[in-house]
């Protein structure tokens, strides 16, 4: 009798142990994303951080931007969300300083989805800073008031320190996500959709969790 409900537990345990199994083992390093050479440090080291890398100019960054918004709005609140823009030729350097001073400025939300529509929709390139303080205007923000931010030493130093982090991160298009300074994860041949990559987020997020939890035991 003993011996018949040791196997009969050990069947109804089975199917567990293959579904702990199969969802520790879904997502697979250098598959479905990639652990970066070296991490990063964090700003929050009691939270997992997770940054989306963009580019206002990428139409597929700014298709991607209504479900990384839903994704954040439902974010634990354990999860450290952030937006880090990419930069690999001198426009992107001018609109990831248009980044850095609407953050300066207290007003990303205000002029970061203009920002997008005026470069994807409205065909305004916003390469200069004529361009880009007129549309702060338009939102509310003096002229002035945007170019002593826009050419303050601090956002420049942030767009200068950007550029070095973006070589850490091994950043190589957009959108990208980058999970607790560890992990780079990207659409391909694996990860096909946007929506799929943030389910590899998900992931990395519950593994970076339960590190944390066992670190603070």
């Amino acid at each position: 009798m003993k011996r018949s409900m040791q196997i009969l537990t050990f069947v109804l345990l089975m199917p567990l142990a293959f579904s702990s199994v199969a969802q520790i083992e879904r997502f697979v390093a250098g598959t479905h994303y990639t652990e970066l050479a070296a991490p990063v440090n964090t700003n929050d080291s009691s939270k997992v951080e997770v940054l989306e890398v963009f580019w206002y100019g990428c139409s597929h960054c700014f298709r991607f931007e209504p479900l990384v918004e839903n994704w954040e709005a439902s974010a634990p609140a354990d999860v450290d969300f952030g937006r880090f823009p990419a930069m690999w030729n001198g426009l992107m350097e001018v609109h990831a300083q248009v980044y850095y001073t609407a953050e300066a400025m207290d007003v990303l939300d205000v002029v970061h989805e203009p920002v997008f529509n005026a470069i994807n929709l409205e065909g305004n390139r916003l390469q200069n800073e004529a361009q880009i303080g007129a549309l702060f205007a338009k939102h509310g923000i003096s002229e002035e008031d945007f170019g002593k931010a826009f050419n303050s030493f601090s956002v420049r130093t942030k767009v200068n320190q950007a550029k070095q982090r973006m070589q850490a991160y091994e950043i190589r298009s957009t959108p990208n996500m980058i999970v607790n300074g560890k992990y780079l994860v990207t659409t391909g041949e694996s990860v096909r959709t946007q929506a799929e990559m943030l389910e590899v987020v998900d992931f990395l997020v519950e593994k970076e969790r339960a590190q944390l939890s066992s670190a603070g035991e």
